[in-house]
């Protein structure tokens, strides 16, 4: 039989825990999840449980999420029976990660079709990805028979993953390893017209019509506004660890803010009747506040590595510098965020670089003008 009340979650780390297992587990859901890291799966099977510290601006709270269980990803067998019978899933593991799940996914999905016959099952993509459905449905083709009827059985729902985790210390890790730290957000924005099953009766859930304007809005602005404080605030302040340091300086949150609203005009003008400029300026403050959070610990290593990702074509400076190019509207405070992000170079509490983005120094040593035009797309 189909377990509506269980949730599998493929991705154990800081947004599969925090964020999907805790917002299911508060409804009521059983959370399986699916990972590649056999300690973190031993330990949520010893242990059935894990808690979240909610870390407040002014308090802190924990919560337990039980019951859960981990089921290793290359335990085929395993994972696809767990799958082939679940309510729901989720995907939280990255692009890479995503092409590593999708042929056991497809062996589930095989297996649900012939057991239960057309009970479509409805996947959450808890992934920071433009056009993430088009994507996992690509690769689900690819590993499914010629007539397996994918957008008739296979629910792909986009979403915009608004909610900060910031990379725990290994302090934290040493003293539990099953805690994860999280700010108090939990609104879960999903594509509402994803779902093929009838929507799930989840307290957080903030069903969009229209997702992809809203999978924007978290790169345009949120996105945008964190890289900001990042790139400029190492700039003024390499010695600074954490961004509420960074946002201490008023200068630095002025251009914050403007930045996002630069951001927030072009947003309107690609997306209008969908938000006004009152709810994006609202938003935007409201993120100033969030990022300000000194409890959270968020650090500008974790805000602003990864360059190659960051800075790319259809990441948080770059795309919204192509869409203002595209709608002739001013991009010069974006660009010059963009180009500060090429100088970053700030390092974990271990005093490392991440190893992709010691690469991508290298190829900084060509010059802006080259990391515009072959990393970014932009061509001036």
């Amino acid at each position: 039989m189909i377990h509506s009340k269980k949730i599998i979650i493929f991705g154990a780390g800081r947004i599969g825990r925090s964020f999907i297992g805790q917002v299911f587990n508060r409804s009521g859901y059983e959370g399986v999840f699916v990972d590649i890291n056999q300690t973190l799966i031993d330990l949520l099977n010893r242990h059935r449980q894990y808690k979240v510290v909610v870390k407040g601006a002014d308090e802190e709270q924990t919560l337990w999420i039980q019951p859960v269980r981990g089921v290793n990803l290359y335990d085929t067998d395993k994972v696809v029976g767990e799958l082939a019978n679940a309510g729901i899933a989720a995907l939280s593991v990255g692009q890479q990660g995503i092409q590593a799940a999708i042929p056991v996914i497809a062996q589930a999905l095989m297996l649900r079709q012939k057991i239960y016959g057309d009970i479509p099952l409805d996947i959450i993509i808890a992934e920071n990805m433009r056009h993430a459905d088009v994507f996992v449905r690509g690769e689900l083709k690819k590993n499914l028979p010629a007539g397996y009827p994918v957008e008739r059985l296979v629910g792909l729902v986009e979403t915009s993953i608004g909610k900060m985790v910031p990379i725990m210390t290994r302090k934290d890790m040493d003293e539990d390893p099953l805690q994860i730290f999280a700010e108090p957000y939990n609104t879960l924005i999903v594509d509402r017209k994803g779902f093929l099953n009838t929507l799930p009766d989840v307290s957080f859930l903030s069903p969009k019509d229209h997702i992809k304007a809203w999978v924007d809005r978290k790169l345009f602005i949120h996105n945008l506004g964190h890289a900001t404080v990042a790139y400029l605030g190492f700039l003024a302040h390499p010695d600074a660890n954490y961004i509420y340091e960074i946002l201490e300086d008023k200068q630095i949150y002025r251009i914050a803010g403007q930045t996002m609203q630069q951001s927030a005009a072009i947003l309107q003008a690609m997306y209008p009747g969908e938000f006004t400029l009152k709810e994006l300026d609202d938003h935007i403050d409201d993120l100033l506040k969030r990022f300000r959070n000194r409890n959270l610990g968020d650090t500008v290593f974790r805000v602003g590595c990864d360059l190659y990702r960051k800075l790319g074509s259809e990441d948080r400076l770059a795309a919204p510098i192509h869409a203002a190019i595209r709608l002739s509207k001013p991009y010069h405070l974006i660009l010059d965020v963009l180009k500060a992000g090429i100088q970053f170079r700030a390092k974990d509490e271990n005093g490392n670089h991440l190893p992709t983005d010691e690469l991508f120094f290298e190829e900084a040593q060509k010059g802006v003008r080259e990391i515009l035009k072959n990393i970014c797309g932009i061509d001036i």
